[in-house]
């Protein structure tokens, strides 16, 4: 099948499969709803937008299905905003994943890789346990955590103007180690702020909004964009520098421009929903096994994927008697499967 036939099809099967885990999931909690009653109180929600009223959008629709008032609430106000600010963070870490395993042409790449989700932890915890010495919000702080810290490590691996990856990497884990010490410093002093240090930390779409939907997306869709751009310049990647410089790709500049977006995408995602891991990890490395490793139908495919994984393991996070941490769920699936990556002969190249 020709390529773009592959990525329409690939993209398109995936993308309806979203929408389906989105609507099932807006059935599930404390409340049980139906499917059709979801869909009729998603379509009211989902119609013309007539303005921001309190940082949520607000909508008209020129004919309004019969809801019951308190579903409509549950499901347009509730459940919807989480359930797309799983969508929106679950696309950010995989298309940051799917660059990070090109890029380091490594399936054990993960967006974490290079320091952004622990800059992101250092600030959210120093925001909760010293508010009055972070001037900004708990959101805020963690993206510019993130950003100073994966920056941070591009800026000491560079050298006489490049970017030796093998060095990028050392200086990634280095980093991460001495961040990883601040926030257990930090949460030595957290006092009664630990319990929410801590819940942050775990990761979790608890506090979710339409302004967290819209912050993540605003970041992540042009990062999406700017990697999508250079999908033939990453793949030019995977045979190695000198012959992708070979092929024509200036390859400083791709790196620059790949480790940029990647940061930006993971920066919004962890500041808006705490360190969920293994997602970056996982879903592009089974859509290589379905779809091959072309980024051109990588990506797109990768980035469906991560937005329904999330979906669906925070319903599952949500399903039972006592909420949990999504970042438990994906934990306790990415653990055996990274597990088996160790094993695999082929883990140390794509």
């Amino acid at each position: 099948m020709h390529r773009r036939a592959r990525t329409a099809a690939w993209s398109s099967g995936l993308a309806t499969a979203l929408v389906l885990a989105m609507l099932a999931a807006a059935t599930v909690g404390p409340v049980r709803i139906g499917l059709l009653e979801v869909g009729r109180a998603t379509l009211n929600a989902l119609a013309v937008p007539a303005g921001l009223e309190g940082g949520a959008l607000r909508w008209v629709h020129p004919f309004a299905f019969d809801v019951e008032r308190t579903h409509q609430v549950i499901v347009g106000e509730l459940r919807l905003p989480r359930i797309a600010l799983g969508a929106a963070v679950g696309f950010a870490l995989a298309t940051a994943g799917t660059v990070m395993q090109g890029f380091f042409r490594n399936p054990m790449a993960d967006p974490s890789i290079i320091g952004v989700s622990t800059g992101a932890a250092v600030g959210a915890v120093a925001s909760i346990v010293f508010p009055p010495a972070v001037p900004f919000s708990l959101q805020w702080a963690a993206f510019a955590g993130a950003l100073l810290a994966g920056f941070g490590v591009y800026l000491i691996a560079s050298e006489g103007g490049r970017t030796p990856v093998a060095t990028l990497l050392l200086a990634g884990v280095a980093v991460q180690t001495f961040l990883g010490a601040v926030v257990s410093f930090l949460l030595l002093y957290a006092g009664d702020s630990l319990e929410r240090a801590v819940y942050w930390l775990m990761g979790h779409l608890h506090t979710s909004s339409w302004p967290k939907v819209w912050t993540v997306l605003a970041v992540a869709v042009p990062a999406y964009v700017l990697v999508a751009v250079h999908a033939r310049d990453l793949n030019a990647l995977l045979l190695g520098e000198t012959d992708a410089h070979t092929l024509g790709v200036e390859v400083e500049r791709t790196k620059r421009l790949l480790l940029a977006a990647s940061s930006l995408a993971t920066a919004a995602a962890v500041a808006a929903a705490g360190v969920i891991g293994f997602v970056g990890l996982v879903v592009p490395h089974v859509m290589r096994l379905l779809v091959g490793p072309d980024h051109r139908i990588l990506l797109p495919t990768s980035a469906l994927a991560g937005a329904g994984f999330l979906v669906v393991t925070d319903t599952a996070a949500r399903a039972g008697p006592a909420e949990l941490p999504v970042g438990i769920v994906t934990a306790a699936l990415g653990a055996p499967f990274f597990l088996y990556l160790l094993r695999d002969r082929e883990v140390h190249e794509l």
